[in-house]
């Protein structure tokens, strides 16, 4: 197994001559081309003391596209051919961990306040302030431990997800102190109460998949 240093892709070049399905000859050595800071791998085959890898194989390693144009085939890939590696673009364990219980600790802050809702219980600053200040304590530790560039981003999530509860704490909150009147099914029917729940919905999937995504769910 062959594995090449980021700076040189380039030098792959030199081993585009076949196309993928065209070269299943017997009797070929087959070996894998890898490239350092990236993903994934692409078979190798020696024939006659020469390496060939495929056009299609090398442009899906180093996440690039095909054009055809005429005798030519134009490989284009990122700027600098540069791309997150695997360490970069994945979930950090502590991240991860730490934002789990961020998310848990704001499902329970807001099961609390439905509680509380539903049944006309009284909904006060400190009793408010222990749940959120659970959050923002796993909340902090998700900050610190934000390292990969997925990590970064999904932090900006959980910030809004804590933000948005917040929010709808405080409105529920304000209508306890002005006295008005709060209907058992308000807050589920509150729109901010639904984006609450549907954001927390989308991070538990993209905490399965590994890596960050956003399909607006957050915003």
């Amino acid at each position: 197994m062959r594995a090449m240093k980021p700076g040189r892709w380039l030098a792959v070049v030199g081993l585009l001559v076949v196309h993928g399905a065209t070269w299943s000859q017997a009797g070929q050595a087959r070996e894998t081309l890898i490239i350092s800071g990236h993903s994934g791998q692409a078979p190798v085959i020696r024939i006659n003391g020469g390496s060939y890898v495929a056009v299609d194989a090398l442009a899906r390693l180093l996440s690039g596209s095909l054009a055809y144009k005429g005798d030519q085939v134009v490989l284009t890939v990122p700027a600098g051919g540069a791309v997150l590696s695997r360490s970069q673009s994945a979930f950090s364990k502590e991240f991860l961990k730490a934002g789990m219980e961020t998310t848990s600790d704001i499902r329970e802050w807001r099961s609390a306040l439905l509680n509380a809702v539903e049944n006309g219980y009284p909904i006060t600053d400190a009793w408010m302030g222990g749940y959120r200040a659970q959050a923002a304590r796993n909340l902090r530790l998700a900050s610190v431990a934000a390292t990969t560039h997925s990590d970064r981003n999904a932090l900006q999530l959980l910030n809004k997800e804590f933000d948005h509860m917040q929010e709808l704490g405080n409105k529920f909150l304000a209508a306890r102190k002005n006295l008005n009147f709060i209907a058992r099914d308000s807050m589920t029917k509150d729109p901010l109460d639904q984006k609450i729940l549907k954001c927390a919905r989308f991070f538990a999937s993209m905490a399965e998949s590994g890596e960050f995504q956003d399909d607006g769910s957050c915003n």
